[in-house]
């Protein structure tokens, strides 16, 4: 069974691109799996990339704001699960 621990919210959604800003409230590197949903149809994706001021980041700390490509529309307010 896989154990999903709370990461962050997510406070912005561009749709037209499909990029999600996702303020963190735990680390957060490439390569790790999330779920995300709450007010949208809850899915898994892993990070392909994040990026901060438009700069590509390997990893994100408590308290950054990250921007990512994520798999479906969400909705402000979306909760970010890590799926380990």
């Amino acid at each position: 069974m896989a154990t999903k621990t709370p990461i962050g919210k997510i406070t912005h959604f561009f749709p037209k691109i499909g990029v999600a800003v996702l303020h963190l409230t735990a680390p957060l590197k490439v390569g790790d799996k999330i779920e995300i949903g709450g007010k949208s149809e809850p899915f898994e994706m892993v990070v392909e990339s994040m990026q901060v001021e438009h700069k590509n980041i390997p990893t994100a700390k408590p308290g950054d704001d990250v921007g990512m490509k994520v798999a479906k529309p969400v909705k402000d307010g979306d909760s970010v699960f890590k799926v380990a």
